[in-house]
Protein backbone atom coordinates (compact mmCIF):
# COMPACT_ATOMS: atom_id res chain seq x y z
CA UNK A 1 0.00 0.00 0.00
CA UNK A 2 1.19 3.33 -0.82
CA UNK A 3 0.80 5.54 2.58
CA UNK A 4 -0.12 8.98 2.37
CA UNK A 5 -1.11 11.43 5.01
CA UNK A 6 -4.63 11.70 5.25
CA UNK A 7 -5.32 15.41 8.04
CA UNK A 8 -8.73 15.71 9.64
CA UNK A 9 -7.94 19.01 11.85
CA UNK A 10 -5.04 17.84 14.46
CA UNK A 11 -5.37 14.38 13.64
CA UNK A 12 -3.94 12.47 11.22
CA UNK A 13 -5.29 9.41 10.57
CA UNK A 14 -2.84 7.18 8.38
CA UNK A 15 0.54 6.62 9.71
CA UNK A 16 3.95 5.12 7.56
CA UNK A 17 5.16 2.01 9.09
CA UNK A 18 8.87 3.14 7.46
CA UNK A 19 8.68 6.66 8.29
CA UNK A 20 7.72 5.56 11.93
CA UNK A 21 10.65 3.06 12.56
CA UNK A 22 12.80 5.69 11.26
CA UNK A 23 11.96 8.52 13.53
CA UNK A 24 12.53 5.71 16.12
CA UNK A 25 16.13 5.32 15.34
CA UNK A 26 17.00 8.95 14.87
CA UNK A 27 16.19 9.00 18.33
CA UNK A 28 17.81 5.90 19.51
CA UNK A 29 20.98 7.40 17.50
CA UNK A 30 20.81 10.68 19.53
CA UNK A 31 21.02 8.72 22.71
CA UNK A 32 23.59 6.40 21.49
CA UNK A 33 25.69 9.34 20.42
CA UNK A 34 25.70 11.21 24.15
CA UNK A 35 27.14 7.98 25.05
CA UNK A 36 25.73 5.89 28.89
CA UNK A 37 23.72 7.46 31.39
CA UNK A 38 25.37 7.59 34.80
CA UNK A 39 23.65 5.59 37.33
CA UNK A 40 20.64 5.00 35.25
CA UNK A 41 17.64 2.65 35.83
CA UNK A 42 17.96 -1.08 35.01
CA UNK A 43 14.48 -2.55 34.68
CA UNK A 44 12.42 0.01 33.64
CA UNK A 45 8.16 0.17 33.28
CA UNK A 46 7.02 2.64 30.85
CA UNK A 47 3.09 3.44 31.31
CA UNK A 48 1.99 5.06 28.36
CA UNK A 49 4.87 4.01 26.06
CA UNK A 50 3.98 4.68 22.36
CA UNK A 51 4.82 8.22 21.76
CA UNK A 52 6.06 11.49 22.83
CA UNK A 53 7.35 11.56 26.16
CA UNK A 54 6.80 8.44 27.00
CA UNK A 55 8.30 6.77 23.87
CA UNK A 56 11.16 9.13 24.30
CA UNK A 57 11.79 8.06 28.01
CA UNK A 58 11.77 4.39 26.86
CA UNK A 59 14.85 5.12 24.47
CA UNK A 60 16.59 6.72 26.78
CA UNK A 61 16.47 4.44 29.71
CA UNK A 62 16.96 0.72 27.22
CA UNK A 63 19.69 2.53 24.92
CA UNK A 64 21.18 5.04 27.10
CA UNK A 65 20.88 3.49 30.21
CA UNK A 66 21.39 -0.05 28.67
CA UNK A 67 17.88 -0.76 30.80
CA UNK A 68 15.49 -3.55 30.18
CA UNK A 69 12.08 -1.62 29.49
CA UNK A 70 8.12 -2.90 29.61
CA UNK A 71 5.83 -0.62 27.73
CA UNK A 72 1.76 0.04 28.07
CA UNK A 73 0.45 1.70 25.18
CA UNK A 74 -2.81 1.53 23.38
CA UNK A 75 -2.55 1.46 19.80
CA UNK A 76 -4.40 0.23 16.54
CA UNK A 77 -2.99 -2.60 14.16
CA UNK A 78 -3.09 -2.22 10.42
CA UNK A 79 -6.82 -3.51 9.69
CA UNK A 80 -7.90 -4.01 5.91
CA UNK A 81 -6.48 -0.71 4.32
CA UNK A 82 -6.25 1.27 7.20
CA UNK A 83 -2.85 1.66 8.61
CA UNK A 84 -2.10 1.09 12.18
CA UNK A 85 -1.68 3.62 14.61
CA UNK A 86 1.61 5.98 14.58
CA UNK A 87 2.70 4.28 18.41
CA UNK A 88 1.63 1.02 16.80
CA UNK A 89 4.70 1.27 14.62
CA UNK A 90 6.81 2.77 16.96
CA UNK A 91 6.37 0.00 19.49
CA UNK A 92 7.23 -2.40 16.61
CA UNK A 93 9.80 -0.64 15.81
CA UNK A 94 11.60 0.26 19.12
CA UNK A 95 11.08 -3.60 20.45
CA UNK A 96 13.11 -4.81 16.72
CA UNK A 97 16.21 -2.27 17.32
CA UNK A 98 16.25 -2.91 21.29
CA UNK A 99 16.16 -6.83 20.96
CA UNK A 100 18.76 -6.40 18.22
CA UNK A 101 20.94 -4.80 20.81
CA UNK A 102 20.50 -7.36 22.87
CA UNK A 103 17.86 -5.37 25.26
CA UNK A 104 14.94 -7.03 26.76
CA UNK A 105 11.77 -4.96 25.46
CA UNK A 106 8.28 -5.84 25.95
CA UNK A 107 4.51 -4.50 26.02
CA UNK A 108 1.67 -4.97 26.38
CA UNK A 109 -1.63 -3.39 24.33
CA UNK A 110 -4.63 -2.35 26.11
CA UNK A 111 -6.12 -0.35 28.44
CA UNK A 112 -3.81 1.20 30.97
CA UNK A 113 -7.02 2.51 33.45
CA UNK A 114 -8.08 -1.08 33.26
CA UNK A 115 -7.39 -3.84 36.33
CA UNK A 116 -7.03 -6.49 34.04
CA UNK A 117 -4.04 -4.33 32.24
CA UNK A 118 -2.54 -4.29 35.62
CA UNK A 119 -2.67 -7.76 36.56
CA UNK A 120 -1.01 -8.07 32.85
CA UNK A 121 1.74 -6.49 33.54
CA UNK A 122 2.13 -7.77 37.44
CA UNK A 123 2.18 -11.09 35.94
CA UNK A 124 4.73 -10.03 33.38
CA UNK A 125 7.05 -8.32 35.84
CA UNK A 126 7.20 -11.13 38.32
CA UNK A 127 7.81 -13.46 35.86
CA UNK A 128 10.45 -11.77 33.77
CA UNK A 129 11.96 -8.91 35.94
CA UNK A 130 11.08 -8.87 39.21
CA UNK A 131 11.55 -5.64 40.25
CA UNK A 132 11.36 -2.13 38.17
CA UNK A 133 13.68 0.61 39.85
CA UNK A 134 11.61 3.04 37.58
CA UNK A 135 8.24 3.50 36.50
CA UNK A 136 7.93 6.47 34.29
CA UNK A 137 3.46 7.58 33.76
CA UNK A 138 3.49 9.53 30.62
CA UNK A 139 -0.54 8.32 29.68
CA UNK A 140 -2.85 10.85 27.54
CA UNK A 141 -6.53 9.95 26.94
CA UNK A 142 -9.20 12.18 26.46
CA UNK A 143 -11.73 9.18 28.58
CA UNK A 144 -11.45 7.13 31.28
CA UNK A 145 -13.50 4.42 32.82
CA UNK A 146 -12.80 3.52 36.35
CA UNK A 147 -12.04 0.06 37.16
CA UNK A 148 -13.80 -0.33 40.29
CA UNK A 149 -16.55 1.65 39.63
CA UNK A 150 -17.26 1.55 35.90
CA UNK A 151 -17.88 5.40 35.19
CA UNK A 152 -17.17 6.95 32.21
CA UNK A 153 -15.05 10.09 32.72
CA UNK A 154 -14.42 12.58 29.64
CA UNK A 155 -11.52 15.38 29.60
CA UNK A 156 -12.82 18.96 28.42
CA UNK A 157 -10.31 21.80 27.54
CA UNK A 158 -11.84 24.58 29.33
CA UNK A 159 -11.14 27.45 31.37
CA UNK A 160 -12.46 27.60 35.04
CA UNK A 161 -12.28 31.19 35.85
CA UNK A 162 -15.23 32.29 33.36
CA UNK A 163 -15.91 32.14 29.33
CA UNK A 164 -12.23 33.00 27.87
CA UNK A 165 -11.73 34.35 24.51
CA UNK A 166 -8.22 34.44 22.60
CA UNK A 167 -5.99 34.06 19.37
CA UNK A 168 -5.38 30.66 18.19
CA UNK A 169 -3.84 29.15 14.46
CA UNK A 170 -6.37 27.19 12.17
CA UNK A 171 -3.74 24.98 10.39
CA UNK A 172 -6.04 24.14 7.57
CA UNK A 173 -6.47 28.14 6.42
CA UNK A 174 -3.16 29.43 7.68
CA UNK A 175 -4.86 31.93 9.71
CA UNK A 176 -4.57 33.59 13.12
CA UNK A 177 -8.72 33.21 14.50
CA UNK A 178 -9.99 34.25 17.14
CA UNK A 179 -11.19 31.14 19.93
CA UNK A 180 -14.09 31.17 22.28
CA UNK A 181 -14.89 28.50 25.14
CA UNK A 182 -17.15 28.93 27.47
CA UNK A 183 -16.55 28.10 31.81
CA UNK A 184 -16.25 24.89 32.01
CA UNK A 185 -18.98 22.95 34.64
CA UNK A 186 -17.86 21.53 38.23
CA UNK A 187 -18.61 17.88 36.57
CA UNK A 188 -16.29 18.98 33.65
CA UNK A 189 -13.48 20.25 36.12
CA UNK A 190 -13.61 16.84 38.30
CA UNK A 191 -14.20 14.34 35.04
CA UNK A 192 -10.53 15.80 34.01
CA UNK A 193 -9.11 15.54 37.19
CA UNK A 194 -9.94 11.89 37.02
CA UNK A 195 -8.86 11.84 33.14
CA UNK A 196 -5.58 13.30 33.56
CA UNK A 197 -4.77 13.81 37.32
CA UNK A 198 -2.95 11.95 39.77
CA UNK A 199 -5.44 8.95 40.71
CA UNK A 200 -4.49 6.02 38.21
CA UNK A 201 -0.39 6.96 38.56
CA UNK A 202 -1.34 6.22 42.49
CA UNK A 203 -3.38 3.16 41.62
CA UNK A 204 -0.37 1.46 39.62
CA UNK A 205 2.12 2.51 42.23
CA UNK A 206 -0.09 1.55 45.17
CA UNK A 207 -0.29 -1.80 43.26
CA UNK A 208 3.05 -2.13 42.32
CA UNK A 209 4.26 -1.96 45.88
CA UNK A 210 1.79 -4.18 47.13
CA UNK A 211 3.16 -6.73 44.89
CA UNK A 212 6.69 -6.29 46.02
CA UNK A 213 7.74 -5.49 42.63
CA UNK A 214 9.15 -1.86 43.53
CA UNK A 215 12.95 -2.07 43.81
CA UNK A 216 14.63 -0.39 46.65
CA UNK A 217 15.79 3.08 45.53
CA UNK A 218 12.95 2.82 42.59
CA UNK A 219 12.12 6.31 41.61
CA UNK A 220 8.40 6.74 40.13
CA UNK A 221 8.20 9.92 37.31
CA UNK A 222 5.09 11.88 36.17
CA UNK A 223 4.90 14.39 33.48
CA UNK A 224 3.16 17.63 33.71
CA UNK A 225 3.47 21.28 32.07
CA UNK A 226 2.75 24.86 33.32
CA UNK A 227 3.35 27.19 30.53
CA UNK A 228 3.45 31.17 30.04
CA UNK A 229 1.21 33.66 30.99
CA UNK A 230 -0.51 33.92 27.91
CA UNK A 231 -2.05 30.60 27.90
CA UNK A 232 -2.83 30.51 31.59
CA UNK A 233 -6.38 30.48 31.49
CA UNK A 234 -6.87 27.54 29.09
CA UNK A 235 -3.64 25.68 30.65
CA UNK A 236 -3.04 26.14 34.39
CA UNK A 237 -6.18 27.88 35.22
CA UNK A 238 -8.71 25.54 33.04
CA UNK A 239 -9.47 21.95 33.40
CA UNK A 240 -6.09 20.77 32.49
CA UNK A 241 -4.53 22.42 34.80
CA UNK A 242 -6.94 21.54 37.73
CA UNK A 243 -6.03 18.03 36.50
CA UNK A 244 -1.63 18.99 36.29
CA UNK A 245 -2.77 20.22 39.81
CA UNK A 246 -4.10 16.76 40.98
CA UNK A 247 -1.15 15.17 39.63
CA UNK A 248 1.57 17.37 41.11
CA UNK A 249 -0.47 16.92 44.55
CA UNK A 250 -0.46 13.38 44.01
CA UNK A 251 3.50 13.08 43.67
CA UNK A 252 4.30 14.07 46.99
CA UNK A 253 1.73 11.84 48.39
CA UNK A 254 3.44 9.00 46.60
CA UNK A 255 6.96 10.40 47.85
CA UNK A 256 6.29 9.48 51.18
CA UNK A 257 4.97 5.88 50.15
CA UNK A 258 8.25 5.68 48.10
CA UNK A 259 10.10 6.77 50.63
CA UNK A 260 9.26 3.22 52.17
CA UNK A 261 11.39 1.51 49.43
CA UNK A 262 14.33 4.01 49.42
CA UNK A 263 12.76 5.38 46.76
CA UNK A 264 11.27 9.00 44.98
CA UNK A 265 8.08 10.07 43.14
CA UNK A 266 8.36 13.04 41.17
CA UNK A 267 6.57 15.27 38.75
CA UNK A 268 8.87 16.37 35.37
CA UNK A 269 7.77 19.78 34.24
CA UNK A 270 8.73 19.07 30.69
CA UNK A 271 8.84 22.03 27.86
CA UNK A 272 6.18 22.81 24.96
CA UNK A 273 6.07 20.81 21.93
CA UNK A 274 4.41 19.58 18.91
CA UNK A 275 2.41 16.51 20.27
CA UNK A 276 -0.97 14.95 19.06
CA UNK A 277 -1.97 16.25 22.78
CA UNK A 278 -0.96 19.66 22.13
CA UNK A 279 -1.99 20.28 18.77
CA UNK A 280 -5.72 19.53 20.17
CA UNK A 281 -5.53 22.76 22.65
CA UNK A 282 -6.84 25.87 21.76
CA UNK A 283 -4.82 29.08 21.94
CA UNK A 284 -1.40 26.27 22.55
CA UNK A 285 -1.09 25.90 18.70
CA UNK A 286 -0.16 29.57 18.28
CA UNK A 287 2.18 29.82 21.12
CA UNK A 288 4.38 26.95 19.90
CA UNK A 289 4.58 28.02 16.46
CA UNK A 290 5.80 31.52 18.01
CA UNK A 291 7.99 30.02 20.70
CA UNK A 292 9.95 27.44 17.96
CA UNK A 293 10.81 30.94 15.70
CA UNK A 294 12.32 32.09 19.33
CA UNK A 295 14.24 28.84 20.65
CA UNK A 296 15.29 28.29 17.21
CA UNK A 297 16.69 31.40 16.84
CA UNK A 298 18.35 31.14 19.85
CA UNK A 299 19.87 27.72 18.95
CA UNK A 300 17.80 26.03 22.29
CA UNK A 301 15.23 24.22 20.91
CA UNK A 302 14.40 20.90 21.94
CA UNK A 303 12.11 18.07 20.94
CA UNK A 304 11.04 14.99 22.97
CA UNK A 305 14.42 12.91 22.66
CA UNK A 306 16.14 16.22 23.80
CA UNK A 307 13.97 16.56 26.92
CA UNK A 308 13.95 13.12 28.13
CA UNK A 309 17.61 12.66 27.83
CA UNK A 310 18.21 16.04 29.37
CA UNK A 311 15.72 14.80 32.11
CA UNK A 312 18.38 11.96 32.45
CA UNK A 313 21.33 13.19 32.45
CA UNK A 314 21.30 16.66 34.02
CA UNK A 315 18.39 15.97 36.17
CA UNK A 316 17.45 12.24 37.78
CA UNK A 317 20.69 10.47 37.32
CA UNK A 318 24.23 11.05 36.31
CA UNK A 319 25.64 9.50 39.47
CA UNK A 320 23.75 11.76 41.80
CA UNK A 321 21.36 10.58 44.55
CA UNK A 322 17.64 10.63 44.32
CA UNK A 323 17.44 13.40 47.30
CA UNK A 324 19.93 15.27 45.58
CA UNK A 325 17.46 15.56 42.75
CA UNK A 326 17.23 18.93 42.04
CA UNK A 327 13.56 20.49 42.54
CA UNK A 328 11.58 24.04 42.63
CA UNK A 329 9.54 25.26 45.35
CA UNK A 330 6.58 22.70 44.39
CA UNK A 331 8.99 19.72 44.18
CA UNK A 332 8.84 19.98 40.61
CA UNK A 333 11.93 19.12 38.21
CA UNK A 334 12.41 21.52 35.63
CA UNK A 335 13.63 20.70 31.97
CA UNK A 336 11.00 23.66 30.75
CA UNK A 337 13.85 26.19 31.77
CA UNK A 338 14.75 27.06 28.25
CA UNK A 339 11.53 27.59 27.36
CA UNK A 340 10.88 29.70 30.25
CA UNK A 341 14.02 32.09 29.73
CA UNK A 342 12.96 35.40 30.33
CA UNK A 343 14.00 36.98 26.79
CA UNK A 344 12.59 34.46 25.10
CA UNK A 345 8.79 34.61 26.71
CA UNK A 346 9.31 38.18 26.78
CA UNK A 347 10.06 37.67 22.92
CA UNK A 348 6.84 35.56 22.41
CA UNK A 349 4.96 37.91 24.82
CA UNK A 350 5.34 40.54 22.83
CA UNK A 351 5.27 39.50 19.43
CA UNK A 352 1.62 37.71 20.74
CA UNK A 353 -0.02 41.42 20.82
CA UNK A 354 0.45 41.97 17.33
CA UNK A 355 0.05 38.64 15.31
CA UNK A 356 -1.87 38.54 12.32
CA UNK A 357 -2.75 36.07 9.71
CA UNK A 358 -0.46 38.55 7.59
CA UNK A 359 2.57 38.52 9.55
CA UNK A 360 2.49 35.05 11.41
CA UNK A 361 4.72 33.63 8.65
CA UNK A 362 7.35 36.40 9.79
CA UNK A 363 6.93 35.95 13.50
CA UNK A 364 6.18 32.10 13.65
CA UNK A 365 7.30 28.79 12.26
CA UNK A 366 4.40 27.77 10.51
CA UNK A 367 6.47 25.53 8.79
CA UNK A 368 8.54 24.09 11.42
CA UNK A 369 5.47 23.40 13.60
CA UNK A 370 4.04 21.76 10.50
CA UNK A 371 7.03 19.18 9.87
CA UNK A 372 7.11 18.15 13.33
CA UNK A 373 3.29 17.39 13.65
CA UNK A 374 3.93 15.25 10.03
CA UNK A 375 7.02 13.49 11.78
CA UNK A 376 4.38 12.26 15.13
CA UNK A 377 3.14 9.89 11.84
CA UNK A 378 6.14 9.46 10.38
CA UNK A 379 5.84 11.40 7.43
CA UNK A 380 8.33 13.95 5.92
CA UNK A 381 11.62 11.82 7.28
CA UNK A 382 14.64 11.98 5.54
CA UNK A 383 15.48 8.51 3.37
CA UNK A 384 12.03 7.32 3.46
CA UNK A 385 10.39 6.69 -0.39
CA UNK A 386 6.63 8.02 0.08
CA UNK A 387 6.08 6.63 -3.45
CA UNK A 388 6.79 3.17 -2.17
CA UNK A 389 4.58 0.50 -1.65
CA UNK A 390 4.75 -0.66 1.72
CA UNK A 391 3.45 -3.42 4.01
CA UNK A 392 0.96 -1.52 6.45
CA UNK A 393 0.60 -5.12 8.60
CA UNK A 394 3.24 -4.65 10.98
CA UNK A 395 3.53 -7.25 13.97
CA UNK A 396 5.17 -6.89 17.21
CA UNK A 397 6.69 -9.80 18.85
Amino acid sequence: MIVQPKIKGFICTTAHPLGCARNVQDQIDHVIQKGPVTGGPRKVLVIGASAGFGLASRIVAGFGCRAATYGVYFEKPAEDNRTASAGWYNTAAFEKAARANGLYAKSVCGDAFSDKIKRHVIKDIKKDLGQVDMVIYSLASPRRKHPKTGEIFKSTLKSIQGAYSNKSFDFDKNEVIQVSLRQATTDEIIDTVMVMGGDDWQMWIELLKAQNLLAPGCLAVAYSYIGPEVTQPIYRQGTIGAAKDHLETTARTLDKLMAQVGGRAVVSVNKALVTQASSAIPFISLYIVLLLKQMKARGIDEGCIEQMDRLFREKLFSGRLLQDIPVDDEGRVRVDDLEMLPDVQAAVKEIWKNVTTENVLRHGDVEGYNKEFLKLFGFGLPGVNYDEDVEIDVKIH
